[in-house]
């Protein structure tokens, strides 16, 4: 259902969707949907439910603690997307100043000093990020704002008298955080200890020039929201409100947003589209529904089709992996890296029929070993000398072995006799081969210019 909305101060008129319809003629607004999808971990007022049936502008921080967001940002991400999509105006907010401190939540020792350079580093690349992903509405923006614009401007006698005085050290020292940290030889800095208070100021600081009265966080970031919900209320005597998601765990229990090469982070020079896109394919079936709810706009409805079909007998395995992929891919890298992903994806099958060139097989160099020749060491070489002195198998016996036993593909076709030698009809667009060993090992061997 939509209302129309004016805006007194620039005289525009524009439609703003609080309450959407469901399938069973139903209104329902953005805080039944994050509940229904499994998003709300806890929220500061029960009254929120309401509010939310009219526009609110609510925030979301980032801390530059990398050069680029990682996965566990995502569920941020997209509960701001469902906002947005509700006709909520959303803020992200990057952490200038606060990167500077560093976030002592969760942390068993004090995090690493960032330089300056480092920190702008960082900060540029978790915007490019932000504005890259959140255009999920375009006629409704994120804002991005950086607390560093207030924090720059403020000397450390009026933080003590305009934010510290409005704070008492029992309840800081009541902190989980603060408590295992005094434990410990090392113990916690005076720095650190302040962090919510300055996480505080910035809702403040929010509410004042942007009349924002949300802020959204993971689970672990309650005493920090509910820090700058204190200092509202003591200060403007106005009631503001916190809402915290899930972090997002395997049902192992084990923290989501790993791999085996590390964090799995949304830009693509960090890591591939391809790699991202593989990551959510090996998704546990345990998971992957969950995942759906999460991390795509993907209708309840289809998601709960797609959660009956796996108990079924004709149910094929990773069925359901595939689509979580390439909805998540679609949203963090943009349909057109997605295609690459997927040709990529099939490229890299033994036997496969894709059909390689050039370019595909640059950009599966990101993915595999390649190996640059010159003429003379490539062509009219043998087969099982070449991979024997490029160290793809230990000797020439064991790449015999697996030529006779079917597992060495040239180009994706498999090679059956252990005399082959390479020509120059073998290359790829004239420059490059693409050798499969058994059904993991690939290695790309590309010609010297």
């Amino acid at each position: 259902m939509s209302k129309i909305q004016i805006d007194l101060l620039n005289k525009t008129v524009y439609p703003v969707l609080l309450v959407q319809v469901n399938g069973a003629g139903m209104k329902r607004n953005v805080i039944e949907v994050l509940e229904e999808r499994g998003f709300i971990e806890s929220v500061t007022s029960q009254d929120l439910k309401e509010k939310a049936n009219e526009k609110l502008n609510l925030y979301i921080g980032f801390d530059p603690t990398a050069e680029s967001l990682h996965v566990g940002n995502l569920v941020g991400i997209l509960a701001l997307g469902w906002f947005q999509k509700f006709g909520h105006q959303v803020f992200a907010l990057v952490g200038g100043a606060t990167g500077l401190i560093g976030d002592p939540t969760g942390k068993s020792l004090e995090r690493p000093y960032l330089s300056s350079e480092k920190l702008e580093h960082n900060l540029k690349g978790i915007q490019k990020d932000l504005e890259k992903i959140i255009a999920f509405e375009p006629d409704n923006p994120v804002t991005i704002v950086n607390n560093a614009d207030w924090y720059s401007k403020m000397g450390a006698l009026e933080f003590l008298r305009e934010v510290a005085a409005f704070y008492r050290v029992g309840p800081l020292l009541s902190r989980d955080t603060v408590k295992e940290r005094l434990k410990t030889q090392e113990g916690m800095s005076v720095k650190e200890f302040c962090y919510p208070l300055i996480q505080g100021y910035d809702f403040l600081q929010l509410f004042d020039k942007y009349q924002i009265s949300l802020e959204l966080g993971g689970a672990d970031q309650w005493t920090n929201i509910t820090s700058g919900i204190e200092l509202v209320r003591k200060k403007r005597q106005k009631e503001v409100y916190g809402l915290t998601f899930p972090l997002l765990v395997k049902s192992d229990g084990k923290k989501f947003g790993k791999s085996e090469q590390g964090a799995v982070w949304l830009s693509k020079e960090k890591l591939s589209p391809y790699e991202f896109y593989q990551y959510f394919v090996r998704s546990a079936d345990e998971d992957v529904i969950n995942l759906l709810k999460k991390l795509t706009f993907m209708e309840m409805s289809e998601i709960n089709r797609l959660e009956q079909s796996m108990k079924k007998s004709e149910y094929q395995p990773n069925t359901i992996q595939k689509i979580l992929a390439k909805e998540v891919t679609t949203i963090v890298h943009g349909s057109e890296e997605l295609k690459v992903a997927l040709t990529v994806t099939e490229g890299m099958k033994p036997g496969s029929q894709t059909n390689l060139n050039l370019n595909l097989l640059k950009n599966l160099a990101n993915e595999v070993p390649s190996i640059t020749l010159p003429k003379d060491q490539l062509l009219g070489q043998s087969l099982v000398e070449l991979l024997s002195q490029a160290k793809v198998l230990a000797s020439k016996g064991e790449v015999r072995r697996m030529i006779q036993n079917g597992g060495v593909y040239l180009n994706n076709e498999r090679v059956n006799d252990d005399k082959k030698t390479i020509s120059e009809s073998d290359l790829i667009d004239g420059e490059c081969l693409l050798f499969a060993i058994g059904k993991k090992k690939k290695v790309l061997f590309f010609l010297e210019k």
